[in-house]
């Protein structure tokens, strides 16, 4: 019985570990290798380079907007032009 309660805490505190396990991933905006700054100033580079994923499509409009972030004004191109 002693041993079966012993076996039954170890498989838990495996269980344990590995569901609160910690990875030193990088953030998900970022390209792998990008470094990440501080927790306050974390800013990526502007362009699918320096995204973690491509994008589908990607224009000279999703890259003023881009280049533009966080500012409250729209990028001064337009996909009509």
């Amino acid at each position: 019985m002693l041993l079966k309660l012993a076996f039954a805490g170890a498989v838990g505190y495996g269980i344990y570990k590995y569901a609160t396990r910690h990875h030193a991933a990088e953030p998900a905006a970022f390209a792998p290798g990008e470094a990440a700054g501080t927790r306050t100033g974390q800013v990526r580079t502007a362009g699918p380079k320096g995204m973690r994923s491509d994008p589908p499509q990607w224009d000279r409009v999703d890259e003023a907007s881009d280049e533009s972030f966080p500012a409250s004004d729209p990028p001064a191109v337009n996909r009509f032009t």
